[in-house]
């Protein structure tokens, strides 16, 4: 577990076999809600916003579930209503790392807004649980891209915006410590999950950080000595926020400043710059 003694050292693979297949319940057909559960539906005009309604399917997001797998090209896009998924690179060997953490902000396939169909080498798993997620079809949402109006400009706006985000990620992974970027994740789902506790292996750690397992226990046993966080039975508890943001990196407020640019009031986004 995190924060209990080093292991061997273990690689994590995701594979067409291996990745687990999680029955869905049948999606039904109602959108309610959506100006309190997903940030951009929300922002849209409320004509946009009644067009694009029955569009949607209202499913679950089950923790662990694959959204896109690598290799297939998605049919659905998702808006997110809580949690958070992670989308990350796979390597052909099987090995992942994270490049992006999307929640209530955002949405999942930016691939089909930039127009490709082509099968990609990354996937998108849910690791926040949520009781609501809306799903449209990737066909719907060229439809609707296509009329060029203000659902068009706001995913423009947040593609570019996940962009700058993943670029962030690659810098961050690439010179950063793992204590930083573990400190950054954990501020990262905290925001997402709007709770001070969430799920968190020790092996999932490692595969978002792209570290070794040995590694984070050892980083996250300093985390917890520290009075920063409590681990106990697959559960992460943040006790010191404040603690958290100063032993994370600049990545944690230059990527999350990206992604809430998009739908925040323009007097605000002119008064961050």
């Amino acid at each position: 577990m995190i924060g209990g003694s080093p292991q061997p050292e273990e690689v994590v693979y995701l594979s067409k076999r291996r990745t687990p297949v999680i029955p869905r319940p049948e999606p039904h057909r109602s959108a309610t809600g959506i100006r309190n559960r997903n940030r951009l539906l929300a922002a849209l005009p409320e004509v946009e916003r009644q067009r694009i309604e029955p569009l949607l399917d209202v499913i679950p997001l089950r923790l662990r579930e694959t959204l896109h797998k690598p290799g297939e090209s998605p049919s659905h896009v998702y808006f997110p209503g809580g949690g958070f998924c992670s989308v990350v690179a796979v390597l052909e060997d099987g090995r992942m790392i994270e490049v992006a953490t999307i929640g209530r902000e955002g949405m999942v396939g930016i691939a089909a807004v930039l127009g490709g169909r082509s099968p990609s080498s990354s996937a998108a798993m849910v690791q926040g649980a949520a009781d609501i997620c809306y799903r449209m079809t990737v066909d719907a949402l060229k439809s609707e891209l296509d009329r060029r109006g203000s659902f068009y400009h706001l995913l423009t706006n947040y593609t570019e915006a996940l962009i700058g985000f993943i670029m962030q990620s690659t810098a961050c992974n690439a010179v950063h410590t793992v204590e930083q970027r573990l400190a950054r994740w954990l501020l990262m789902a905290h925001d997402r999950m709007e709770s001070d506790e969430f799920p968190l292996t020790q092996e999932f750690a490692a595969m978002m950080l792209g570290a070794t397992r040995p590694t984070v226990s050892l980083v996250a046993a300093t985390l917890q000595q520290a009075g920063l966080i409590r681990y106990y039975r697959g559960h992460v508890t943040i006790v010191n926020r404040t603690g958290l943001e100063d032993t994370a990196c600049e990545c944690y407020r230059t990527a999350t400043d990206l992604v809430q640019g998009v739908t925040a009031p323009r007097n605000t986004r002119s008064r961050s710059r």
